[in-house]
C-alpha cells in the first residue's frame, strides 16, 4: 500500500525545525547571536543554498505575523503616560535620524550615477533600520529598558511611521504615472485617521471587558486564542487602510498596556512570537541570491560599508546631538546601522511601479541582508573594544534603567489579606505590583488605585513578566493551600533570590510552610485573635501591663508549641493552650520572673 502524501507544509516545518535547532546552538556559541544564525539556516535551505525549499516567498509572507506579535508584545510593555515621556525620542531623534539618513544615502546614489526617483526612493528604504532585527538584539542582550535601548526603539517607531508616506512617494515619483488627485490625498489620510482611532478606541475600552468577561470561564487557551486575535486583528485593520500591520499590533499593545491582563498576554504570546521571529529571519535568509551576489561582490560589498558607515556615523552623530553619553550614542550607533524589513515592502512597491528593475532591486535586497548579517558582528567588536577599554581604566558608564522602575515586592492574591499587606508597603513608598485570578477583585482593586494583574501564580512565565525576576520579596497571601504548595515550588526554582512571605489558612498550614522553609509565614486569624482577645481584657478591666504580659506569653506558648507540632504532630503541646500567665510582679510592686 503506497504511503499517502504528507501533509501541507508538513515537510517544511521539520526542515525550518531542523534548520533552526543545528544552526542558532552553533551561531550563538561563536557568539554572534540566534538572529545569525537563522539567517544563516534561511541561506542553507533557500533556492540559493541547498534549495530545499524552492519557495520563499509565501513563507515570508506568514512569517511577518513574527513582527506582528513582537511589536505586540513591545507595546504591552510601554504604558501610554510611558510612551509620551518618549515622544522627544520618537518624533525628534527618530524623525532627524530619518531625514538625516535618508538625505545623506540619497546624495550617495546620485553621486553613483541613480537617477533622482531611484536615489530617492533607495536612500530613503536604506535608511530605515529592522525593527525586528535590533529588538531581538536588544532583547537577547536584556538592553531594550536601558536608557539607549529606549532611543533607539523610538527610532525604530518612528521609521515603522515612516514607511506609510514613503510608500505614498513611490506612485508620485513612478514613470508615465497619473499624480493623486488633492480629493484622493485627503481620502487616504481620512482612512488612514479612521484607522488608527477605532484601534485606540477598541483597545481602551473594549478590551478589557471582553478579557474579563473571558477570564471567568477559567479556559487558558480561549485568553490565549483571544489575545493572538487581538494582534492579528489589529494589524489587519491597519493593513487595510494601508498602514503598516506591525504599527497595528503596537498601538494594540499600547492600549492594553495598563490592562490587568498584561502580564498574562505577554506570557501566552510569547511562544508564538519567538517562533514566528525566527520564521521570519530563516524567510530572509532563504531570499539572498547567492549567485548574484558572488557576481556583484565588489558592488554589493561597497554598499554595504557605504550603508552601514553612513548611518553609523550619522546615529551616534544624532544622538550625541540629542543629549546621549558618547558610550550610548556609539551602542545605538552599531544596533541600528543595518537595513530593515520595511524596504522590502518599499523596493518591491518601487519595481511593481517601474521605478527599478528586478536585477536593481534584488542587489538593493542583497545589500540590506548582508547589513543585516553584519549587525551582530559590529554589536561583538563594540562590545570588545568596550572591554579592553575598561580594563585600561577609560569611561565605564554604567548603564542605567529606564524611569520606569521595576517592581520591589510582587504580592501574590489581592484579597482583603493581601490588600492589607499592600497597604502596609505603599504606606512607606514601596513600589508593590500584585497578581490575582479573580477578575472582580481586580476591578474593585484597580477602582482603589492598585496595579493588580490577571495572572496565575503557578506558571513561571507569567511571574516573570510581572516582575518576580526583580522581586526582593514575593507575598504570597492567597487562599488556596494547593495552589500556594504550587506557586512556592516553581518561586523557589526559577527565582530563588526573592524571599518568600506566606500567608497561612490554618495551624497545620502554618506547619507545612515552616517545612517547605519559607522566609515568613502566619497564620491569618492569629493576630486577629490576638487583638481581639487584648480588646476584651481591657474591656475587662485589666490593667495595661497585664495584658501586655499575657499577649507576650501566649506567644511563646504558641511558638514552642508549633515546634513540638514539627517534631511530634499536630496534636503536641496542647498543654500550652491552657496555662495560666504568672504575674511577673506581686501585689505590692515587686518580684521577679517566674520564668
Amino acid at each position: 500500500m503506497a504511503a499517502e502524501a504528507a501533509p501541507p507544509i508538513f515537510t517544511e516545518a521539520i526542515v525550518f525545525l531542523s534548520a533552526a535547532v543545528i544552526a542558532v546552538p552553533l551561531f550563538k556559541r561563536l557568539g554572534l547571536g540566534s538572529v545569525v544564525g537563522f539567517l544563516a539556516a534561511g541561506i542553507a535551505i533557500g533556492p540559493f543554498g541547498f534549495d530545499v525549499i524552492p519557495d520563499p516567498g509565501e513563507i515570508l509572507s506568514v512569517a511577518e505575523i513574527g513582527v506582528v506579535l513582537l511589536l505586540f508584545v513591545i507595546g504591552l510593555e510601554l504604558e501610554p503616560a510611558r510612551l509620551w515621556r518618549m515622544k522627544g525620542d520618537i518624533f525628534g531623534l527618530g524623525t532627524t535620524q530619518v531625514l538625516a539618513c535618508g538625505a545623506a544615502l540619497t546624495a550617495c546614489l546620485l553621486l553613483a550615477g541613480g537617477t533622482a526617483e531611484k536615489a530617492v526612493i533607495g536612500g530613503f528604504g536604506l535608511a530605515l533600520s529592522s525593527t525586528a532585527f535590533a529588538l531581538q538584539i536588544l532583547q537577547e542582550r536584556g538592553q531594550l529598558s536601558t536608557n539607549y535601548g529606549q532611543r533607539a526603539f523610538g527610532i525604530l517607531l518612528l521609521q515603522d511611521m515612516a514607511i506609510v508616506p514613503l510608500l505614498a512617494l513611490v506612485p508620485m515619483l513612478a514613470p508615465s504615472q497619473t499624480p493623486t488627485s488633492v480629493s484622493g490625498i485627503f481620502n487616504e489620510i481620512g482612512i488612514t485617521a479612521a484607522a488608527v482611532a477605532g484601534v485606540i478606541f477598541a483597545g481602551r475600552y473594549l478590551l478589557t471587558p471582553i478579557f474579563s468577561f473571558l477570564a471567568a470561564s477559567r479556559a487558558r487557551e480561549v485568553m490565549l486564542a483571544a489575545a493572538l486575535l487581538v494582534a492579528l486583528g489589529s494589524a489587519g485593520v491597519m493593513h487595510a487602510a494601508g498602514l503598516s500591520m506591525a504599527l497595528g499590533a503596537f498601538l494594540a499593545g499600547v492600549m492594553l498596556a495598563e490592562s490587568s491582563f498584561r502580564p498574562t498576554l505577554e506570557a501566552d504570546i510569547e511562544p508564538f512570537r519567538s517562533l514566528f521571529m525566527g520564521l521570519f529571519f530563516i524567510s530572509i535568509g532563504m531570499v539572498l541570491d547567492i549567485g548574484l551576489l558572488l557576481n556583484n561582490i565588489w558592488l554589493v560589498a561597497a554598499g554595504v560599508l557605504l550603508v552601514m558607515g553612513v548611518k553609523g556615523v550619522l546615529l551616534w552623530l544624532i544622538s550625541r546631538l540629542f543629549g546621549s553619553s558618547n558610550s550610548d550614542a556609539l551602542k545605538i550607533a552599531v544596533t541600528l546601522p543595518q537595513g530593515g524589513e520595511f524596504a522590502f515592502v518599499l523596493f518591491t512597491s518601487a519595481t511593481v511601479a517601474g521605478i527599478f528593475d528586478r536585477p536593481e532591486t534584488t542587489l538593493l535586497i542583497a545589500i540590506v541582508i548582508l547589513t543585516m548579517l553584519c549587525t551582530p558582528l559590529a554589536c561583538t567588536a563594540h562590545d570588545l573594544v568596550a572591554t579592553r577599554m575598561q580594563r585600561r581604566g577609560a569611561d565605564t558608564t554604567v548603564i542605567e534603567e529606564f524611569s520606569a522602575a521595576k517592581p520591589t515586592v510582587l504580592v501574590v492574591g489581592f484579597g482583603r489579606f493581601g490588600m492589607v499587606v499592600a497597604q502596609m508597603l505603599t504606606s512607606d513608598a514601596v513600589a508593590i505590583t500584585a497578581i490575582d485570578l479573580h477578575p472582580d477583585r481586580i476591578r474593585y482593586a484597580r477602582k482603589l488605585g492598585y496595579k493588580v494583574y490577571y495572572g496565575d501564580a503557578t506558571r513561571a512565565d507569567i511571574l516573570t513578566h510581572a516582575g518576580a525576576g526583580d522581586a526582593v520579596l514575593i507575598a504570597l497571601c492567597i487562599e488556596n493551600e494547593q495552589v500556594m504548595a504550587r506557586a512556592i515550588d516553581v518561586i523557589r526554582a526559577h527565582f530563588p533570590t526573592a524571599k518568600l512571605y506566606c500567608r497561612a489558612t490554618d495551624r497545620a498550614h502554618a506547619l507545612d510552610l515552616t517545612k517547605r522553609g519559607v522566609d515568613f509565614q502566619i497564620r491569618e486569624t492569629f493576630e486577629s485573635g490576638i487583638a481581639f482577645g487584648r480588646a476584651a481584657l481591657d474591656a475587662l478591666g485589666i490593667e495595661g501591663e497585664r495584658i501586655i504580659e499575657i499577649e507576650t506569653d501566649v506567644r511563646r506558648r504558641d511558638k514552642e508549641r508549633l515546634e513540638l507540632q514539627l517534631k511530634e504532630g499536630l496534636f503536641a503541646g496542647a498543654d500550652r493552650l491552657h496555662q495560666v500567665t504568672p504575674r511577673t510582679r506581686d501585689a505590692g510592686g515587686e518580684g521577679g520572673s517566674d520564668d
